[in-house]
C-alpha cells in the first residue's frame, strides 16, 4: 500500500485521458508551484485582468465558474459576494447580484456556508441536503423543525396565503443577548429553518435583507421537477466532487471535500476510478508530497500551464471569503499564505485587523491590508498594509498594489486613498508615490 501511495505522488505526471491520445493530455514534467497557481487562478477567473467592461452575463458566468459565491454581511469595505465578483470583473454595478437573484438566475443555499449558486445546479443542491446533515446550519434546522414544527407549519401557511415575508415583518417583543440562531426572534429562526431544509427560498433581497417565499414559487417556476427529481446519493457525491475539482483548477485530494462541505475528507485512493475513467487527471507538482488533480475540462489549460504559457498578470484585492483563501490549508500549501479571518476574534487578540483583504499580485498572495470605506467622505482608508515576510517592496510591486487599491477604491466611489501604516515601514514611500501617480 505504501508503494501505491508513492506511485500516485511521483509516477506518471498526467494520467487518465492521456492514454486515449488526447493531445491536450500528453504527459509532461511535474508542474512548478507557479504553474499550479496559474492553473488554479485560471479556473477561478483571477488569472488576467478583465479585457472589457463587464456585463450582467459575465457576473453570472463568474458565479458559475466558481460554483459557489459565499455570502457574508460585513460591509466595512463591501459585502463579501460583491467584492468577490469585483476581483474578477472589475468595476461593475453591484445591484446585478440582486437582479440575478430576483430573475431566478441564481439562488441561495447552505453549501460551503451560505452561498449563491447558479439555478442550473438547483436539483443537485436540493438532493444534497441529506448529505449535508452534518453542516451546523442544517443540523440546527432539523432540531428546530422537530421542536417547533407546529409553529413553522403555521408560518408556511401564512406565506402561502399572504405571500413573501421578511424577518422584519414580524415585531419583536424583546431583544436577545447574542448573535446567531440564539439571538434571533422566533420567526427568524422559523424562516431560517424552512430555508435550510428547502421548504423556503430567498425570492429576492431588499437592502440585502432576505425576502422568503415558498420553494414551489421560486424554484418551481423555473426548474422542471424541482421537488420530484431524485438524484441517487452516489450521483450527488460524484457531481459535487467533480464540480469542486473543476472550480479549483488543481487540488490535492484532501482539499476537495471542503469546497461543498461534504464528508469524509477524500484520499488519493478515492479518486483512482475517476482517473481511470479519464474525468480527472493526476499530476505531480514540485514540492507537494501528494499528487494534484485536474478536471478533464481543464486539459488545454493544464497543457498551457505545463508549457509555461499560462501566466498570471492580474492584481486585485480579495475578500476574506474568496474561494482562493477560504481553505486555510490550501492557501498555505498553494500560496505559502497563512490566512486567518480575524473579524470574529476579540480586538486585543487580532494580529492584522478586523476585515483584512488578501492582496493578489500576478499569481502571488503578497500581503494583506486592513481597510475601511468611508463612503460619505469618499475616502478609502488603508489602516495598515502588511507585506509577506521576506518580500522586497520594490517600485514594481508598489505599482501593482497601488493599482489594485485604486481600482477597488474607485469602484466603492471612495477615490481618495488614505494610507496610515505599512509593514515594512520603508514600503510606505514607494506605495504612496505609486498611489499619487494614479490620483
Amino acid at each position: 500500500m505504501a508503494a501505491a501511495r508513492a506511485a500516485r505522488a511521483t509516477a506518471t505526471p498526467v494520467t487518465g485521458a492521456a492514454a486515449s491520445g488526447d493531445p491536450a493530455a500528453q504527459t509532461h514534467a511535474p508542474l512548478s508551484l507557479t504553474q499550479a497557481r496559474a492553473l488554479h487562478l485560471h479556473a477561478q477567473g483571477l488569472l488576467t485582468r478583465p479585457r472589457k467592461r463587464a456585463t450582467r452575463a459575465d457576473a453570472l458566468a463568474a458565479i458559475a465558474r466558481m460554483q459557489l459565491l459565499q455570502i457574508d454581511t460585513i460591509h466595512v469595505v463591501a459585502r463579501s459576494p460583491y467584492l468577490v465578483l469585483f476581483s474578477r470583473l472589475g468595476d461593475y454595478p453591484a445591484q446585478w447580484l440582486e437582479e440575478l437573484l430576483a430573475q431566478r438566475a441564481i439562488f441561495e443555499i447552505w453549501a460551503h456556508e451560505a452561498c449563491f449558486a447558479p439555478m442550473d445546479d438547483y436539483l443537485l443542491h436540493r438532493n444534497a441536503l441529506e448529505q449535508r446533515a452534518h453542516h451546523w446550519a442544517i443540523r440546527n434546522a432539523h432540531q428546530h423543525r422537530q421542536s417547533h414544527g407546529e409553529q413553522i407549519d403555521r408560518l408556511l401557511a401564512h406565506i402561502r396565503e399572504l405571500g413573501p415575508v421578511k424577518s422584519s415583518d414580524f415585531e419583536r417583543e424583546h431583544r436577545g443577548s447574542g448573535g446567531g440562531w440564539w439571538g434571533w426572534k422566533d420567526e427568524k429562526r422559523w424562516l431560517e429553518t424552512g430555508f435550510a431544509l428547502g421548504e423556503l427560498m430567498v425570492a429576492r433581497r431588499e437592502n440585502f435583507h432576505r425576502v422568503y417565499d415558498l420553494s414551489e414559487r421560486v424554484a418551481g417556476v423555473v426548474v422542471p421537477g424541482w421537488d420530484t427529481s431524485v438524484l441517487e446519493p452516489a450521483q450527488v457525491r460524484r457531481e459535487t466532487l467533480l464540480k469542486s475539482v473543476k472550480a479549483l483548477g488543481i487540488t490535492q485530494a484532501r482539499w476537495i471535500a471542503d469546497y461543498y462541505r461534504t464528508k469524509p475528507r477524500l484520499r488519493d485512493a478515492d479518486l483512482d476510478a475517476f482517473v481511470d475513467e479519464g474525468v480527472l487527471r493526476r499530476v505531480a507538482v514540485k514540492g507537494w508530497n501528494a499528487p494534484g488533480y485536474v478536471h478533464a475540462d481543464h486539459a488545454a489549460a493544464l497543457a498551457q500551464a505545463a508549457a509555461g504559457r499560462l501566466r498570471a498578470s492580474h492584481s486585485s484585492l480579495l475578500s476574506p471569503f474568496d474561494p482562493v483563501v477560504w481553505d486555510r490549508e490550501r492557501a498555505s500549501e498553494l500560496f505559502d499564505f497563512d490566512y486567518t479571518l480575524e473579524c470574529y476574534t476579540p480586538e486585543p487578540k487580532r494580529r492584522y485587523g478586523y476585515f483584512v483583504l488578501p492582496i493578489l499580485v500576478r499569481g502571488r498572495l503578497v500581503g494583506r491590508l486592513d481597510a475601511k470605506a468611508h463612503r460619505a467622505q469618499g475616502v478609502f482608508e488603508v489602516k495598515a498594509l502588511y507585506l509577506q515576510e521576506g518580500l522586497d517592496g520594490d517600485e514594481a510591486l508598489a505599482a501593482d498594489i497601488a493599482r489594485a487599491i485604486d481600482d477597488c477604491a474607485r469602484w466603492h466611489q471612495t477615490p481618495t486613498v488614505k494610507l496610515t501604516r505599512c509593514r515594512p515601514a520603508a514600503f510606505a514611500k514607494p506605495l504612496r508615490s505609486a498611489l499619487a501617480a494614479l490620483g
